[in-house]
């Protein structure tokens, strides 16, 4: 399923707002090798530079075309496994198929005889390579410019100090030095846990509950104790020579249920953070691991099992494909991340990037915890780990495979409801939550800010580890990261520039990345960036903005309404597929200022709201001014059937929204448990008060009717005086 799809990926994304010029991660019109060599010889002249120019060779034989609304460079021809094999033919060099990568030998050690030794290895995906000899990597335009060099040279080999010898730009090193001499303090102002007294190592292993792991084992992991923040230091060591890279800060907090909620902070910062934990006390015989979500998984599993055991350095959040080269050697891959749904999620989409006929996942339940209190409740971790289920699965399944998934989802029904926005309670009450592999539909009248509520919807998910990815073709992503950067802010930002610098260095910390497109895309280029997205950073929620700029595209030969039909499809197989949660911007028909939105004005067929998981419908009364003139209202949901309508202020200066605080009233189809009997009181005691009412107006009428009734009968007994017509004197009737 991946390869299909992924190997045509083009790389079109930009990672988060920063205080600089965006990072675009984009092909280069010179590869990065020619860049380094050029820049290399500036500083002190090269001879394979010289004679580079002497050969007349620069690498201009790729094609590429120029966006001239954005940066971004993208290939003309997007790179597949059968291009990476047939130029490696071509070129004469040997490799074998692998699980993720094509092992082959490396071109920048001396091998000799040594053919045998394949210690490069080179991505399915996209190409880029590492030589775990000398750690040197680099792009797939860097691999041809080095074997392009090898064959016109007649060279062996190359130095693996020319790849490498890329300058850094001044603000570059002195971060880098600067977060070099953070690891250094905080490393030496650690103390190991062998140095602490033991009265005092018991509290400590108390404090973060892992009094069942053996002082053995934290020694032979080096783990300390920085005391001003009392917490356990974690180091990362790398490198050809072994030497300190970084640090993890794991602190610990109890919580009323009675567990530990860990804490933690790394020096680098958590994107440039690569620290397989326990992977160098793996030998190469070891076929098999236990890959984990945090480091006391790590040391319960190696300490109860004695297998090989791995930590992903970003948890479930995300596996990063420049570590899968380290993983190649195993034949069996246990993934055992956790114990919420979560981290069953995440191993489930981990497992297609490792490859599924190799995994195994262990089912997060009651009986099977996360590896330290497995170990804490003196559960059999092997055997745990004998049972994991294997990540593949037939087309065909019976009940019997799907019971524990039944019994999980029931057992979990909480987090299986998803993630939930903590800017929008009212929309938890209808939607539950944010869930992967759902396609959500959002329409709103022109001008009514649907751009800015979906901006800050998706902040509010990614500022709790959501990966995001942004596909803004109405405005430029300047502009969207400047609106949620002042969303993230909570402030006019250009009214505080002192404190951009901080809010920007907060924003650049998320996991949010852009798509670089701009204007009427094809979509086909659109889900290739997708997917290409998924399998670089694991995205889980993708925002389209908006559907209309993928139409002017296709044929125009083609009734629009069928290729909306095909894009939307498009759109919900990939949702599905790549389990990621889309959500889709759909203008609506043109309708009259005074008459509210439906599910039917959405623009197109029915196609956009049949395949939709949910709709959300962005209600603007365009007649009225005064505040809560705009609500959100969802005609939609799959999930449990609730649908309803909540009001929506706009705070101009910080450009949110939110629920009316006084008037924030939650209309609802079904309501909670515990509303109801409180409808029910009230509506009992308004019954009882009309009726005390009537009962009243009856008695009053009734005695109105006595009087009425008395006083007749009063004129009846008395005799009235007639007049005469002639005389007008009174006569009395006898």
């Amino acid at each position: 399923m991946w390869r299909s799809f992924l190997l045509r990926g083009t790389l079109c994304l930009v990672q988060g707002a920063t205080r600089s010029s965006p990072r675009l991660l984009r092909q280069r019109p010179y590869s990065s090798f020619c860049v380094r060599l050029t820049q290399r010889w500036a500083v002190a002249p090269c001879f394979l530079h010289r004679r580079l120019w002497d050969a007349g060779y620069f690498p201009l034989t790729r094609k590429y075309i120029k966006d001239t609304k954005s940066t971004l460079d993208v290939l003309v021809n997007p790179l597949t496994i059968t291009d990476i094999k047939q130029y490696l033919r071509s070129k004469e060099v040997p490799f074998r198929d692998g699980y993720n990568c094509l092992l082959a030998p490396s071109i920048f050690v001396d091998l000799g005889s040594k053919k045998e030794n394949r210690s490069m290895f080179i991505d399915k995906t996209t190409g880029q390579f590492l030589c775990k000899e000398t750690l040197v990597e680099g792009s797939w335009e860097d691999l041809q410019d080095c074997l392009e060099v090898m064959q016109k040279e007649g060279l062996a080999f190359l130095s693996p100090h020319v790849p490498l010898g890329y300058p850094e730009s001044l603000e570059e090193q002195e971060e880098r030095e600067r977060e070099l001499r953070e690891v250094e303090r905080i490393w030496s102002s650690s103390v190991p846990l062998s140095d602490l007294d033991e009265e005092y190592v018991q509290l400590v292993k108390t404090m973060f509950q892992i009094t069942k792991v053996s002082d053995i084992t934290l020694g032979k992991f080096e783990i300390r104790l920085f005391r001003p923040t009392k917490s356990l230091v974690v180091p990362w060591f790398g490198g050809s020579t072994s030497s300190l890279k970084g640090v993890k800060l794991i602190s610990a907090q109890s919580t009323e249920t009675g567990k530990v909620a860990y804490t933690e902070a790394t020096v680098p910062k958590s994107n440039a953070y690569y620290n397989l934990f326990g992977l160098p006390l793996v030998e190469r015989k070891d076929s098999e691991v236990v890959l984990t979500g945090h480091e006391l998984d790590t040391l319960a599993v190696i300490q109860a099992t004695g297998l090989p055991s791995i930590t992903l350095p970003r948890g479930v959040s995300c596996l990063p494909p420049m570590l899968l080269p380290y993983l190649e050697q195993f034949k069996r891959v246990t993934l055992w991340l956790g114990e919420d749904m979560r981290s069953w999620e995440a191993a489930k989409i981990f497992s297609r990037k490792l490859g599924l006929k190799r995994c195994s996942l262990v089912r997060p339940g009651e009986h099977q915890p996360c590896p330290l209190e497995a170990l804490a409740q003196g559960k059999n971790l092997a055997r745990i780990i004998e049972a994991a289920i294997p990540a593949a699965h037939e087309s065909i399944v019976s009940f019997k495979q799907l019971r524990e998934d039944v019994y999980g989802e029931l057992a979990n029904s909480e987090q299986v409801a998803g993630v939930k926005w903590s800017r929008f309670p009212e929309l938890n009450r209808i939607l539950k939550g944010h869930r992967k592999g759902e396609l959500t539909v959002f329409t709103g009248p022109t001008g009514s800010g649907k751009t800015t509520f979906i901006s800050e919807m998706a902040l509010d998910l990614c500022m709790q580890g959501i990966n995001t990815l942004w596909g803004s073709f109405e405005i430029n992503n300047v502009r969207l990261a400047k609106i949620m950067m002042t969303q993230f802010a909570m402030q006019r930002l250009e009214e505080n520039l002192e404190q951009y610098d901080y809010w920007a260095d907060k924003f650049e910390e998320l996991p949010l990345y852009f798509m670089t497109f701009h204007g009427q895309q094809n979509i086909k280029r659109v889900l290739d960036t997708m997917q290409h997205a998924v399998y670089l950073y694991d995205i889980n929620h993708v925002i389209i903005d908006n559907l209309q700029f993928m139409m002017g595209q296709e044929n125009l030969k083609v009734d629009k309404f069928a290729v909306q039909d095909h894009i939307i499809g498009a759109f919900r197989k990939f949702a599905t597929n790549s389990s990621c949660h889309v959500t889709l911007i759909i203008h609506p028909r043109k309708e009259e200022d005074d008459r509210e939105l439906q599910t039917a004005s959405i623009f197109g067929s029915a196609k956009a709201s049949q395949e939709a998981d949910n709709v959300l419908i962005l209600q603007e009364k365009k007649l009225v001014t005064c505040p809560g003139r705009r609500s959100l209202q969802v005609t939609k949901n799959r999930f449990d059937g609730d649908v309803g309508i909540f009001p929506l202020d706009f705070l101009k200066a910080s450009l949110t929204f939110s629920a009316p605080k006084s008037k924030a009233r939650l209309k609802k189809v079904s309501k909670p448990e515990g509303e109801e009997g409180t409808s029910d009181e009230a509506a009992a005691k308004k019954e009882e008060v009309k009726k005390e009412k009537v009962k009243k107006e009856k008695v009053e009428k009734e005695k109105v009717e006595k009087e009425k009734v008395e006083k007749a009968a009063k004129a009846a007994k008395t005799p009235r005086a007639a007049k005469t017509p002639v005389t007008g004197k009174g006569t009395t009737a006898k």
